[in-house]
């Protein structure tokens, strides 16, 4: 059973019209081949239901759900159909975590047992060990084990009894520091950090310093709370039959992957986070700043070489990837920048991938444990590039590259560094001197001739940029990069002849 739903927006004001960065109507144009990857999935990886949404441009364009929300009254699945999404929750964690940095409460740097004091006895692995900061608990560095397994069913641990865990001390994998291992663990910590510096329970500091801003009316940890007619109960798939997951109600564990909400609610999240890109001088409308929440971008510095989720991994370019602060962090050489996460939950699976560069988010829920979805989500973020739906931003040109890019059209007119004297930084003629440019502006001079240099130039970056001159016999290629003064004088300035 399928069903189609029209898209709702979104009222957030948080993208400015110039930092819009995807062609609404290639996204259309992409939408049946997309469908048909999600319907795919849906029946290959046995999942009663799930739903799926496309975030651009600050709003909801495209979301569509297959299957049930349970199986036995079958009730479809909706854009308000409510699903944990699991270790999806770790970047409402992260994001908690940086809010209280930014008031001012703590710093990433502070020492997590400052705020844990069960922690000040531990017993660390080795006698240079570093004792655990918050940043390594975001990280997912702070020496614990990995513990998929065990961390998952860890949601409901009353608080109580987590304390006593916290009392007793655990085992280290490694040194805090020397390398990224993923903890459940380490982020129930981190509820334990936002609670005990807030001031009042993870959750009500999470919905209200998060959710309620954002308008996430139908987002929350305890489950019970919402009417079973609008949950996707959770199953999984074993011995070529569903059964059923048990409900796990609120705990001590619910930073790392507690939290429940529908379509339409978490497209919201996805607009706010994408909406930090790119840096600018609007307004801040959002509950954290724009600043904060580029922050979850921040690599831990042990990054790895990876593969594309989905079909193109295969024959794709690897990923440089890093953890940042509750999302997987990556360079794509064809989507740029990408932030992701997923999530494995008893009855549970989920997916989210950010595209920061082109303002486009894709997420999938699923209520089939483990079954994240990650493969189909990358396919539609690759699908969606094939269609020509994702536009680089523009950068804007700033004055003072405007300046010494007109400076370095007078040097080639002139054939001769001289005629921008005043713009060249200190090093410039140090690195070749004034015989040497000229020397190289007649080399290029007798082959292409009088160039157009008022042609655009194209700014990837503040004080940097590249261009391309049309000439009477080819074309010249070149770079310029101002120094990092009050003046921004011209400290490198690279052409060519370029060929067809």
């Amino acid at each position: 059973m399928r069903w189609l739903f029209l898209p709702s927006l979104l009222l957030l004001a948080l993208l400015p019209a110039t930092a819009r960065a995807a062609d609404e109507s290639k996204i259309d144009a992409a939408i049946p081949e997309i469908d048909r990857l999600f319907a795919e999935f849906q029946v290959d990886s046995h999942t009663p239901g799930l739903v799926y949404g496309i975030v651009a441009n600050g709003r909801l364009v495209h979301v569509r759900g297959f299957g049930v929300q349970e199986l036995v009254r079958k009730r479809p699945v909706t854009p308000d159909s409510l699903f944990r999404i699991a270790s999806m929750t770790k970047a409402f964690t992260a994001l908690s975590i940086l809010k209280l940095r930014e008031d001012g409460k703590l710093s990433l740097d502070d020492l997590a047992e400052t705020y844990v004091p069960e922690m000040r006895g531990w017993a660390y692995p080795t006698r240079d060990s570093p004792r655990i900061r918050i940043r390594d608990l975001l990280t997912h560095s702070a020496g614990f084990v990995d513990d998929n397994p065990w961390g998952d069913r860890q949601t409901p641990l009353p608080e109580a009894e987590f304390t006593r865990m916290l009392a007793a001390g655990v085992p280290f994998s490694t040194a805090p520091g020397s390398r990224y291992e993923y903890s459940n663990f380490g982020y129930a910590v981190l509820g334990r950090i936002i609670a005990n510096v807030s001031g009042m329970p993870y959750r009500r500091y999470v919905e209200q310093s998060l959710l309620v801003p954002l308008g996430m009316t139908s987002s929350g940890y305890a489950v019970n709370e919402w009417p079973l007619e609008r949950r996707a109960l959770g199953y999984r798939w074993e011995e070529g039959r569903w059964k059923s997951e048990p409900d796990m109600v609120d705990g001590a564990f619910g930073a790392m992957g507690g939290l429940q909400t529908s379509a339409n609610d978490y497209a919201r999240w996805v607009a706010f986070l994408l909406s930090a890109w790119p840096p600018r001088d609007d307004p801040q409308t959002g509950p954290v700043s724009r600043g904060a929440v580029r922050m979850l971008a921040e690599g831990s510095n042990f990054v790895t070489i990876a593969q594309r989720n989905g079909r193109s991994g295969a024959t794709a370019c690897r990923q440089a990837a890093a953890y940042g602060f509750g999302m997987r962090v990556a360079q794509d050489c064809d989507l740029g920048l990408t932030l992701a996460h997923g999530g494995g939950y008893p009855g549970y699976g989920s997916h989210v991938m950010l595209m920061p560069d082109h303002g486009v988010g894709v997420f999938v829920f699923t209520n089939r444990t483990y079954n994240g979805g990650s493969g189909p989500a990358w396919d539609t973020a690759v699908a969606l590039r094939q269609a020509g739906a994702l536009i680089a931003r523009i950068v804007p040109v700033s004055a003072l590259l405007a300046d010494g890019y007109a400076a370095a059209g007078r040097i080639y007119a002139a054939g001769d560094v001289g005629a921008a004297r005043a713009h060249l930084a200190m090093n410039f003629l140090m690195d070749s001197d004034m015989d040497s440019w000229t020397r190289k502006l007649a080399a290029v001079r007798n082959e292409v001739g009088t160039c157009r240099t008022d042609a655009p130039v194209t700014a990837t970056g503040t004080l940097s940029g590249s261009f391309t001159w049309t000439c009477d016999r080819g074309r010249v290629a070149g770079t310029i990069l101002l120094a990092p003064t009050a003046t921004a004088q011209i400290q490198e300035l690279k052409i060519a002849i370029k060929t067809p």
